[in-house]
């Protein structure tokens, strides 16, 4: 597929000279760093060092002394509690805090996370009229509930009352919860707005330390769930973040929680090498998100709030099992999906996709969706029939406001909710073609054709001799990797072969360069360019082409090199 590269614009040539001498760095740390806002050496010592004093007073977020005031007012009456989220990772890594941290405060507090098929997503019906049975008279909801007027209201009417730690976009009108906290709200001057609901949440249990001038140590062992909430949902790690991504790390790889750690445990991920965020988007999160798109979210907060080994390990395998299941329905949805795509009118050249199907499972459409997103790069809308409505999971492509152009199309929706690159919606099964006509009219009409193809953004144009060890130690303090805070990647221009260049792997689909961008100097660079094995015979021959790449340490044989990772390769007339 072709790639469209996209290079930053640099900051003035005044500003990067200035920054790299007083940081006595080269000029491309310089260039990354004021590219991230960072412009002094004083910010660049906050940057590389974070710290926990660091994060920002909880009680700047709106309602956060009116949630704090109830949480008071239910630990010393000994009321019943109950924690409320939604079964995706965000939703369970959030309950999973939350009861951890009030395990010892409150009466027994209970954990309600709702089912996917039955109930859905957001506050339900049958989740309030269970608490009301059961005496509960607060509710404390995360990662839903932003939007829940009619919900909270019958609530209310129970005598059961709220506190909201969500991060989404609320809707025109507030609930009238006892405390909404989410630093989204326009009336909400919190200094960071980018927190995870998890995030949130750890917010409420920092601003109760606070209150009552407890200990923060044993709340920031929580904060390897935080860091896996972050890093699954997928918000920017910048700002307070960054920071509470960096100590998550630190606490995941250095003493995690029996549930993380047993998660690990049968991941088979190397204990010999640090955890990345990488290693949490891929290969934990979809784990934890298993169980709530194939069984219950229940389990997954089983698993993160276990201090029983062999509970621990039996929740762990169950959820592993969960996972075999997705990967099959996953796979087996998206194949029938690219099938329908394919067949349908040829002469069609829609710019998003709208697909339904009654039988798809709802627990994986919104996997479907990304992957239907990923191969033909257009926003896509996956539906499915549960509790007979339409239900669907919707993706975006870089630099298109999902959510807006979703909110275009209200008037035949039930219910929505999300962010600009991924919403939830449900909608009555007769206003489907409706729905599908009007999104697609506005995603066309409102949509940069340049949006369709997918994006490289390079932050720098290099030389290969601007790559040394000195540098690449310097990027690495850059990390936590993810959003907007991204590894970064590198242009060079007129690379060449240099005589080593070959094909690698079974089918020879992947290259093995050798490269040099001065051929006088030949000094030369190795990196490696999975699925581009078809290049060869033009590199082979001493054509000139331009590169982009990230860095990555490579060992060998008890040796170790700084190897490009290829992400992409142009050749001049391209």
């Amino acid at each position: 597929m072709k790639r469209r590269w996209v290079i930053n614009t640099p900051p003035e040539a005044e500003k990067i000279a200035t920054l790299s001498k007083q940081l006595h760095c080269n000029h491309v740390i310089a260039n990354l760093l004021l590219q991230r806002g960072v412009t002094t050496a004083e910010e660049a010592k906050a940057f590389f060092n974070p710290a926990l004093n660091m994060l920002h007073d909880p009680f700047l977020m709106k309602d956060m002394g009116k949630a704090v005031d109830r949480l008071e007012k239910a630990i010393s009456s000994k009321e019943k509690v109950m924690i409320y989220g939604d079964y995706d990772v965000d939703g369970t890594t959030a309950v999973a805090l939350l009861y951890k941290y009030l395990k010892n405060k409150c009466e027994q507090p209970e954990y309600y996370i709702p089912d996917r098929d039955t109930e859905g997503c957001g506050i339900s019906c049958r989740a309030i009229d269970y608490a009301a049975k059961n005496g509960i008279t607060l509710m404390i909801v995360t990662d839903c509930g932003v939007k829940a007027v009619e919900e909270i209201n019958d609530a209310k009417s129970k005598g059961i009352d709220i506190i909201i730690c969500d991060h989404h976009t609320p809707g025109d009108n507030l609930p009238d919860a006892i405390a909404v906290l989410d630093p989204q709200r326009e009336d909400c001057h919190y200094p960071y707005r980018w927190l995870s609901a998890c995030g949130v949440s750890f917010k409420l249990a920092q601003a109760y330390n606070e209150r009552h001038n407890l200990p923060m140590g044993d709340l920031y062992q929580l904060l390897d769930l935080v860091c896996v909430s972050i890093a699954s949902d997928i918000v920017p790690i910048t700002g307070e973040n960054r920071i509470l991504a960096y100590f998550g790390l630190q606490q995941l790889n250095e003493s995690p929680s029996l549930g993380l750690k047993t998660i690990l445990d049968i991941s088979g991920i190397d204990n010999h090498r640090d955890l990345t965020i990488n290693d949490i988007v891929f290969r934990i999160g979809p784990k934890i998100n298993a169980a709530g798109r194939v069984e219950s979210g229940n389990k997954s907060v089983e698993l993160l709030i276990a201090d029983n080994e062999a509970k621990a390990r039996s929740v762990a395998n169950d959820i592993n099992n969960f996972n075999d299941q997705r990967k099959k329905l996953d796979h087996s949805i998206t194949e029938e999906a690219l099938r329908y795509i394919k067949q349908s009118n040829p002469n069609r050249n829609p710019k998003a996709t709208v697909l339904y199907n009654p039988n798809w499972h709802k627990g994986v459409i919104g996997i479907v969706a990304s992957r239907l997103t990923e191969y033909y790069y257009r926003p896509t809308v996956i539906l499915t029939q549960s509790n007979g409505v339409a239900t669907g999971s919707a993706r975006s492509v870089e630099g298109f406001d999902l959510y807006h152009a979703i909110s275009q199309c209200s008037e035949f929706l039930e219910n929505y909710g999300g962010h600009k690159y991924a919403v939830g919606l449900t909608l009555k099964l007769e206003n489907i073609s409706a729905f599908q006509e009007k999104f697609e009219h506005i995603v066309g009409k409102t949509i940069n054709e340049e949006m369709l193809i997918p994006q490289i953004n390079i932050d720098a144009k290099i030389k290969l001799s601007d790559i040394t060890p000195d540098m690449y130690a310097m990027i690495q303090k850059f990390a936590p990797f993810g959003p907007n805070n991204n590894i970064p990647v590198f242009m060079t221009e007129n690379v060449t072969n240099f005589i080593h260049s070959k094909q690698v792997g079974h089918r020879n689909e992947h290259l093995k360069l050798v490269v040099v961008d001065d051929t006088r100097a030949c000094k030369d660079r190795s990196g490696i360019a999975f699925n581009m094995g078809d290049l060869y015979p033009r590199i082979s021959k001493g054509e000139f082409f331009d590169i982009c790449y990230t860095l990555q340490e490579n060992e060998f044989m008890g040796k170790s090199d700084i190897q490009m990772m290829i992400r992409d390769i142009k050749f001049k007339e391209e």
